[in-house]
């Protein structure tokens, strides 16, 4: 599981950055406004997706502790 949450964090990162470089490219400034905010939604999901994996570890960790 952890490994497929590395993966979408890498494809979010990359779809933000997409995004950054089309509003940088974009003349029209409600286009580049739009690429920004997609750019601000993929990172947020990134963000999520690596508080989960964070969680996801750290429980694991606590679980393997009670076991001791």
């Amino acid at each position: 599981m952890l490994r497929k949450l590395s993966n979408e964090i890498a494809e979010c990162y990359q779809h933000a950055e997409r995004c950054r470089r089309k509003a940088h490219e974009a003349t029209i400034e409600t286009a580049r406004q739009e690429y920004l905010e997609m750019e601000r939604r993929w990172l947020f999901l990134a963000r999520s997706y690596e508080f989960t994996e964070r969680l996801t570890e750290f429980s694991q960790y606590a679980k393997s502790r009670k076991l001791d």
